[in-house]
């Protein structure tokens, strides 16, 4: 377990990988960063570190696009395993496995550090000095309402009893010198909180920390109780705090290695227009409606601050690879504690976040006195409930001879597995985000819709002796021919 404790630490590690593009080439704010970033999400190439940027030469800030996308072949999961403090080829369900193996750990609360020696607080902009035009925030979509400064950022607040600290991700575009527009939905925790400071006809103090240390917005995608607070879940899995300082005009603790630190206070009763922007489903948003308003009060940075930039769309973006590793982690914890016989979860990145893949071991028949429905009822009603399973519209389940984060694999399952008369479970009104675009306007506003499970289960189909064995390279040829084959491949010509 390696714990990178900066954005700047993790950078360097993507360097030496080959993970990391620096583009010292001219290119504007406007559109063009936005359309490197989503080309590189569709070759799976290097995180863009522009260096360049239009208007901003001579500032020393610099924009990374992607840091949370997928990578090449070699270690297609590189920036979200480095991120968990696992090495760069760490495979997807080992991945589970470290983040759920900290889920039962007493949390780690940050440390705080001398505020002196934070690199945070090498500059501080107060009053008249505050301009959030002074960053290359880009506008990273043709049809964006506006300039999104944070879509990887922690947006940090506090209950008004001060017991409970949320960080999350939300996103937020500049409305002016000095303020923000917040998109805030209610059933989030952050949507807790606020309602909270606006029962006592309070604005929400609100620190938006960006530019992070990597774990953080990891741990803030992760879809603990209400009440737990993230900082102290990403100590656990480091087992070690985060180091944090206190900020400068609200009393909350902030990231003491963040690039940039937004401080304020989101009104209670006041709004102002904000979006569209496209969102994980992956289509061309369009509406735009009132939002909250992030009015600041101070912002700190560092010398020449690095903004980490998200290009939001079709998968596999970072709302895909965040939510999804973190959300199917919960998910797992919770089916094993109710003792149902899985060995991992995996939300599909292709899907957009919309398969979840559940895998039980493949002697569940010999284990369970049920058959294969009521097992995936038993699994649906674990998966789709809490805030983990919000974001799970469908399930796939399947027993573990398929390598459910390999999409090529989990697609030939679910296509010759499921029976097409009666292999769905079916999940109606179940608390659902809105943002899936088949779901009607009632559903949408009601946050709550059906639900399926696709059982792709065979154990107690068929007799054991007559049970189908897929047929791939390992289970169709002898050892030794299989070994033959790998050693002299290069031999045959292939490289």
């Amino acid at each position: 377990m390696r714990h990178l404790r900066s954005l700047r630490a993790f950078i360097r590690e993507l360097e030496s990988i080959g993970e990391l593009r620096q583009i010292d080439e001219e290119v504007d704010w406007s559109l063009e960063i936005g359309a490197v970033v989503r080309r590189s999400y569709d070759l799976r190439a290097p995180a863009p570190l522009f260096t360049n940027i239009t208007g901003y030469q001579g500032t020393g800030f610099r924009v990374l696009g992607a840091p949370g996308g997928l990578s090449g072949p070699a270690h297609p999961l590189a920036r979200i395993a480095l991120a968990l403090g696992q090495p760069a080829d760490t495979p997807g369900q080992s991945l589970m496995e470290a983040v759920v193996a900290a889920r039962d750990r007493p949390g780690i609360p940050p440390q705080v550090v001398p505020a002196a020696s934070a690199p945070c607080k090498e500059n501080i902009l107060l009053g008249d000095d505050i301009d959030l035009f002074a960053f290359p925030t880009p506008l990273i979509h043709g049809n964006d309402g506006g300039r999104y400064i944070q879509t990887y950022g922690m947006n940090i607040a506090r209950t008004p009893d001060g017991s409970w600290t949320n960080w999350s991700i939300n996103r937020m575009m500049i409305a002016g010198r000095d303020t923000l527009a917040c998109l805030i939905p209610d059933p989030q925790h952050l949507g807790v909180i606020r309602a909270q400071w606006a029962e006592q006809h309070e604005p929400m103090p609100v620190a938006l920390a960006l530019g992070v240390e990597p774990g953080l917005p990891f741990a803030g995608a992760y879809p603990l109780p209400e009440g737990a607070d993230e900082s102290h879940f990403l100590g656990a899995l480091f087992g070690e705090g985060i180091e944090v300082v206190p900020a400068e005009t609200v009393d909350l603790m902030v990231p003491a290695t963040a690039e940039i630190v937004i401080e304020g206070h989101i009104a209670f009763d006041e709004t102002v227009m904000e979006g569209p922007f496209n969102e994980y489903p992956g289509y061309n948003a369009v509406e735009q409606s009132p939002k909250p308003v992030f009015h600041v009060s101070a912002i700190t940075h560092r010398d020449a601050a690095i903004l980490p930039v998200v290009a939001a769309g079709p998968p596999v973006e970072e709302d895909h690879t965040l939510s999804g590793t973190m959300h199917a982690a919960e998910i797992l914890y919770k089916l094993r504690k109710a003792g149902l016989p899985v060995t991992s979860t995996w939300f599909s990145y292709e899907s957009a976040m919309h398969w979840l893949i559940v895998a039980v071991r493949s002697d569940w028949h010999e284990t369970m006195p049920v058959g294969s429905a009521e097992l995936a009822r038993r699994v649906g009603e674990v998966a789709f409930e809490g805030k983990a399973g919000y974001g799970a519209p469908k399930i796939l389940l399947v027993e573990d001879d398929i390598d459910i984060t390999d999409i090529n694999e989990v697609v030939w399952a679910f296509a010759t597995r499921t029976h097409p008369e009666h292999g769905e479970v079916h999940f109606p009104a179940e608390p659902h985000v809105q943002l899936s675009v088949y779901l009607s306007e009632a559903e949408a506003h009601s946050y709550r819709a059906g639900k399926v499970l696709y059982n792709c289960l065979l154990a107690d189909l068929f007799d054991e002796k007559d049970r189908p064995v897929k047929g791939s390279f390992e289970n169709g040829w002898p050892k030794e021919i299989q070994q033959r084959v790998l050693d002299k491949w290069q031999a045959y010509g292939y490289r």
